[in-house]
């Protein structure tokens, strides 16, 4: 490569790499809110994401980081786990259980999860983010707060309500950031320069940084407290920064390997992080001008070491994120470095924004959220999905009640067996017609015959009368079972002393046969 396409390569990573900052800082913010921990455990994701898992991966253009796919996972395991210490073992864990993946060569097997089950998953986690970041967006943070700014929020902004005290200005921004979100998408603003250069996330909090400085000048007591805003500590320095490390409770808690619950964590953490890692990357392949594929045991090898180092220094569990690898994409992205460029920025993000962060509102992250939510768990899904009939909505619809009702890992097992049986049903049910005309009577084998179609076979052979001219059409059956074939030949053998005419026609492949170990008798007997 000479030096004018290198800088030609650069000049237009770097620009998608600072895009893909813009959209991942509010992100990474957004989603450890969400998940109940603090606002830096999502900023270690984004930075390991952009400098480690970046630089290992053969994709030239998936970002990674916090994904809100495992909010859920996180806000139960740190919940069953009893402490963001132990989850942390629970993702390191899940680190080196998704590298052995990737040395198992298990990337392909992803491929074997229907369809159903995983939009069913992913709509599940959408009905969670809305559900759970609805106080947030309405401004019911009290147990974060103190008795004193309660009492202080209910006199002024606030409106009480059985369920709380609803703060009018978190009410006010999540509308309008919703609004920005919304229209974002909109061809009619899509025509607007600024539009395109400035990402609807950036957009969102920059609204929501404004709306804090504003308030907080004409009408204080309407502004957003600082409990309802990010809370990110503030580190000029590496000092500060590894001072803040070990006094936040980061750092996984080895004790907990004998805990059999860490252990389940772990490995729901793994397989799902592992199923949004390489969906991301069919994605990203099928909006890649060039089409270029990345190897998903390398990405889930990747995927593994940043989990670990992720486990290790108090981040969140990382994958691949199909919304800032989509912003990579069009944002014109050549290579590797855009993604390592955004973790980089990240990086200078903690040590010089961190004022500038502090005064984006919480209402305008859960608007984001509610977004992704929504978009996760459109109502034209369920249409679509319904109108393409039982067998693929059943395992979507189970998938989406178990989720909902136990947890991720229970939600796809049980979306998986629901697709095996229907699968299983329609390959057995009906492999066996009977067709009339007159006296002749044609009897076709439509499948493959198990053991389980002897029981129509039988009622159908019996319903042949006397002098009738019975065709068998076994041409379209590659197996038929052995009780099958007892049936039929103890039929054709009996047929002559019916006056009964049988042709059999099946597949002319006699060293296929053979190999079975079964064959048809032809017979035509009158």
């Amino acid at each position: 490569m000479n030096l004018r396409a290198f800088l030609s390569t650069f000049q237009r990573d770097l620009f998608a790499g600072t895009v893909v900052f813009l959209v991942a800082l509010p992100l990474c913010l957004g989603i450890a809110n969400a998940s109940g921990v603090e606002p830096f455990a999502g900023l270690v994701s984004g930075i390991v994401g952009g400098l480690v898992v970046a630089v290992l991966s053969g994709s030239r253009l998936s970002v990674s980081g916090p994904a809100a796919g495992l909010v859920v996972i996180v806000v139960d395991g740190i919940a069953q786990l009893g402490s963001f210490s132990a989850f942390l073992l629970a993702v390191l864990l899940s680190g080196a259980i998704q590298f052995g993946f990737g040395m198992l060569k298990a990337g392909r097997f992803a491929a074997y999860v229907p369809s159903p089950v995983i939009k069913g998953m992913l709509a599940a986690i959408g009905v969670l983010l809305i559900v759970k970041q609805f106080p947030l967006a309405l401004g019911l943070v009290a147990s974060r707060a103190s008795a004193g700014s309660q009492a202080a929020a209910q006199v002024a902004g606030s409106v009480t309500t059985p369920f709380g005290s609803i703060s009018l200005a978190a009410c006010v921004i999540t509308l309008l950031s919703l609004a920005i979100l919304v229209g974002w998408e909109t061809r009619a603003l899509r025509r607007f320069m600024l539009v395109r250069l400035v990402p609807a996330p950036l957009a969102v909090v920059l609204l929501g940084i404004g709306a804090t400085l504003l308030l907080s000048l004409l009408a204080p007591s309407f502004a957003p407290p600082a409990e309802h805003r990010v809370a990110l500590p503030s580190l000029e320095s590496f000092a500060a920064l590894q001072l803040a490390l070990e006094g936040a409770d980061f750092g996984p808690h080895f004790a907990q390997l004998v805990n059999p619950d860490v252990w389940r964590v772990a490995i729901t953490l793994a397989i799902v992080a592992s199923l949004e890692t390489l969906l991301s990357l069919e994605a990203v392949e099928q909006i890649d001008p060039a089409r270029r594929s990345a190897p998903p045991d390398r990405e889930l090898k990747a995927q593994g070491v940043g989990n670990l180092i992720a486990g290790a220094i108090g981040g969140l569990p990382i994958t691949s994120v199909i919304v800032r690898s989509s912003a990579n994409v069009h944002a014109g992205a050549q290579s590797r470095l855009s993604a390592i460029i955004h973790g980089v920025l990240l990086l200078m993000s903690v040590f010089a924004l961190t004022r500038v962060i502090n005064l984006i509102p919480l209402a305008c992250l859960a608007a984001i959220l509610i977004f992704t939510g929504v978009k996760l768990a459109k109502p034209s899904l369920f249409v679509a999905l319904a109108r393409q009939g039982f067998a693929p909505f059943a395992p979507f619809i189970v998938t989406l009640a178990g989720v909902l009702a136990t947890d991720l890992l229970v939600g796809i097992v049980l979306g998986i067996l629901c697709s095996v049986l229907l699968a299983l049903y329609a390959n057995l049910r009906s492999p066996i017609v009977l067709a009339q005309h007159g006296d002749h009577y044609l009897l076709s084998f439509r499948k493959d015959v198990s053991f389980l179609g002897k029981v129509p076979l039988k009622h159908y052979l019996q319903q042949i009368p006397d002098g009738a001219t019975l065709i068998v059409d076994a041409t379209r059956a590659d197996f038929v079972d052995h009780d099958v074939r007892e049936l039929l030949d103890a039929f054709v053998a009996n047929a002559p002393r019916r006056e009964i005419a049988v042709e059999v026609r099946h597949q002319v492949q006699a060293q296929a046969r053979a190999a079975r170990g079964w064959s048809l008798r032809r017979a035509a007997t009158k």
